[in-house]
């Protein structure tokens, strides 16, 4: 019988991806160990798998998708369960939610049914066939669990009145070409002298990375601007070549990128003084995004 196989590292990921055959249908599972949602949908993919033979043309692949950062933001991820099908690299459908009965339709609608007696002796429910409400999502960021699509509803990702601006003279709603649009991403990474180009708000973080990252800054009484991502296509995918960078969070000191998480943490266990020169006194604790005034404005 099929199984689902833990997917480790990047590496791991794009061997087993190379290594399918072009018409294998491959399901692509995104996962939190402390998510709740995801303890049910891991049951109910190992118990789906099984019902496959091990030489059917299917591959259930499981993957954490904060350790594996590039990937998931590849993939678009910004909750879990978060599961993705694909064949000879092209997606074919996405489910978000731990609805086990929408999972079970969707591997069934490319890769066929496996077995019916098996499936129902080990209780899975049936293929779903009519529209359902969206199953229990477990949001990166906050770790708060709701039954809305959280992944794709990007209104839910903007800041709430209590969040400072987020870079607002240099937002822009207006169709831009690749030349105007990086003019103004030279401004905005300059537009603090430490910008954080994050998933949500310091307040509202929208993936564990970026609240690791705000919440290592406010530790070390670093005061930055930061510009959230998720409101601002343009911005989030233009800043990836930009930067020749693809990942968020980004942090940019004195207008020159300096990295993510990973290099973040470097820089400071090695170098004591990193960013002393823009940390406030600890006496005021005011570590931190800058007071809604001085948010994406040039020092």
């Amino acid at each position: 019988m099929a199984s689902v196989t833990d997917i480790p590292t990047e590496s791991d990921f794009a061997s087993t991806i190379t290594s399918l055959p072009p018409a294998t249908v491959v399901v692509i599972y995104f996962h939190a160990p402390w998510a709740a949602p995801c303890k049910q949908m891991s049951t109910v993919l190992s118990t789906l798998a099984s019902t496959y033979p091990s030489s059917a043309p299917l591959a259930f692949l499981s993957l954490n998708a904060e350790e594996l950062p590039e990937i998931s933001e590849q993939y678009d991820v910004t909750a879990v369960p978060y599961i993705v099908l694909q064949k000879d690299d092209s997606v074919l459908e996405t489910v978000s939610g731990s609805d086990a009965a929408k999972v079970r339709a969707a591997v069934e609608k490319y890769a066929g049914a496996g077995s019916a007696g098996e499936a129902s002796k080990l209780g899975l429910p049936p293929a779903q066939s009519v529209t359902k409400p969206a199953a229990p999502t477990t949001d990166l960021g906050t770790g708060a669990t709701n039954g809305t699509n959280g992944a794709k509803n990007l209104a839910s990702y903007a800041p709430s009145n209590n969040d400072p601006k987020t870079a607002p003279e240099y937002s822009s709603g207006a169709k831009e070409t690749k030349e105007e649009l990086f003019a103004r991403l030279g401004e905005l990474v300059k537009a603090a002298p430490v910008m954080l180009f994050m998933k949500g708000t310091p307040s509202a973080p929208q993936c564990g990375f970026s609240r690791q990252t705000s919440s290592l800054l406010r530790e070390k009484g670093v005061r930055y601007g930061f510009f959230n991502i998720l409101a601002d296509d343009d911005v989030r995918q233009g800043l990836k070549e930009f930067a020749d960078w693809p990942t968020f969070p980004q942090l940019w000191v004195g207008g020159e990128l300096v990295g993510g998480l990973d290099i973040i943490k470097e820089e400071f266990e090695n170098d004591a003084d990193f960013l002393a020169e823009y940390t406030v006194s600890k006496q005021r604790n005011a570590g931190g995004p800058a007071a809604p005034q001085a948010q994406a404005q040039t020092a």
